[in-house]
């Protein structure tokens, strides 16, 4: 790649970067923000739950706007948006107002993102140089999320409002080293039959229905996330019926008649939920049962980290060798083995004996996470590029808010008590989460590779049927 193309992947990195940074210092200062804005359970779960739901609902939108309207003036406009309610999240006195900025500041990144990841399938060509460029992509991701953890750490202990002030510094330039690095590309046909605004209402509706009644099963009754669930499914329903008679449909439902693309969304999904439950799960043993400080918790879990610097180095070598499908195989059995090591934890456990579980997870994301991102836009037309992208952000965040309800939900209902036993039981069942969506994933991933081998030996055939056969004159003697 030249100079200009290692720009462009600088900027699109440094955005990718900044959302995960941003989620990840949250994360550790939830417990500051309440202590200073005397902000109850439920105010407080509505601080992440905000982000997710804007995240999450609008991200395939997101997309098919980033197609539609311009992908640098998508990112622009919306990095913009970021900049400016992640400052209002540092200002906000009261927890309504917090809320509010967590919500837009989601929505901006549903839009930022997948514009983001749009810009480098349709910059660099397709093979080597566009996979290399999604794998740096892909682990400047990891990197955000995992140094974020430390960082927030740190910016807690000066003031939690510094959580909110920091990201606004590196959007500001990010945004100015933007404006003059992003290449500006050809301006995007307009549609002579205009939006499909019925198509976005409804999917963006039903999407923001489906992640709130999966965010929120653990905290409300059985009823309440019945009757959400069941509007969700309503609304795709007329999404489905609307997108048939569009003439210009938000999502072309052919698109998901590619086998390849509908896997690696489904593996995406499974694969979040697994990581981010496990997570979860560790901080609470580490913090609520062993007593560990936020900060030596987030130095804890910094090992995963080495993601970061995997899959840029290691990762595009092993997908040049044996193919993204057996590197993403690969990748979850890791997972699976990860969340098994961590079964046996005790009240005493040493870290020693949690490392190579987080150790082992850092190279699942390495091996997993990039090698799907290629997969999910591989083949794609470039019209659709930022459809695609969409689609594969969505089923992360949707499994990411799957993987955290189903732990919750396992954990509340193990947990007989307030023992160190009783808590170290629901510990131990919430793992089995995780453990069962690595091996899930794994399962539906090697279909890919039989598919893959079926393939192959029919073109095998076809071409020896095609070959020209030798013949033989009979020998008279």
């Amino acid at each position: 790649m030249d100079r200009r193309a290692w720009g462009v992947l600088f900027v699109l990195c440094g955005a990718i970067f900044l959302e995960g940074i941003d989620v990840a210092m949250l994360n550790v200062a939830l417990p500051s923000i309440r202590s200073e804005m005397g902000l109850t359970t439920g105010q407080l779960q509505w601080v992440m739950s905000a982000y997710v739901l804007g995240y999450g609902g609008f991200m395939l939108l997101g997309g098919r706007a980033a197609d539609l309207f311009g992908r640098r003036r998508m990112f622009l406009l919306w990095l913009t948006v970021f900049l400016l309610f992640s400052g209002l999240g540092g200002l906000a006195t009261e927890g309504w107002m917090l809320i509010l900025a967590r919500f837009v500041t989601g929505v901006a990144a549903a839009f930022m993102t997948p514009a983001g990841l749009s810009i480098i399938t349709t910059s660099f060509a397709e093979g080597p140089q566009r996979n290399k460029a999604l794998l740096v992509y892909s682990g400047t991701a990891a990197g955000g999320f995992s140094i974020g953890l430390v960082v927030g750490g740190l910016l807690t202990s000066i003031d939690w409002r510094w959580v909110f002030f920091a990201p606004v510094l590196l959007s500001l330039a990010i945004l100015i080293a933007a404006l003059s690095l992003l290449p500006r590309g050809e301006r995007p046909e307009r549609s002579p039959h205009g939006v499909d605004f019925g198509g976005a209402i409804t999917v963006t509706g039903a999407i923001i229905l489906l992640v709130l009644g999966v965010e929120r099963a653990s905290h409300t009754g059985a009823l309440w996330t019945v009757a959400t669930l069941g509007a969700s499914l309503l609304l795709f329903a007329a999404f489905v019926i609307l997108e048939r008679r569009s003439a210009a449909p938000l999502v072309r439902l052919g698109l998901l008649r590619n086998a390849a693309l509908v896997r690696a969304n489904v593996v995406g999904l499974l694969f979040a939920a697994g990581f981010f439950g496990f997570q979860f799960i560790a901080v609470l043993y580490l913090q609520e049962l062993r007593g560990w400080s936020t900060l030596a918790t987030s130095f804890a879990l910094l090992a995963i980290g080495i993601d970061a610097i995997l899959a840029p180095t290691l990762t595009p070598r092993l997908v040049a060798r044996f193919g993204n499908a057996r590197v993403i195989l690969g990748g979850l059995i890791l997972a699976a083995v990860s969340y098994a090591l961590f079964l046996p934890l005790g009240a005493d456990r040493s870290y020693a004996l949690m490392f190579p579980s987080m150790l082992l997870l850092g190279l699942a994301f390495s091996l997993a996470y990039g090698p799907l991102t290629i997969v999910a836009t591989d083949g794609i037309a470039e019209e659709e590029q930022g459809l695609a992208g969409g689609l594969l952000y969505t089923s992360f965040q949707f499994g990411a808010a799957l993987g955290l309800s189903a732990v919750t939900t396992v954990n509340a209902v193990a947990t007989q008590g307030s023992s160190p036993d009783d808590l170290i039981g629901g510990f131990r069942a919430a793992l089995f989460v995780p453990l069962t969506a690595a091996l899930i994933a794994a399962v539906v991933a090697a279909t890919g590779l039989r598919r893959k081998k079926g393939r192959t030996a029919v073109k095998a055939a076809s071409a020896s049927d095609a070959a020209p056969t030798e013949t033989r004159e009979p020998q008279h003697q």
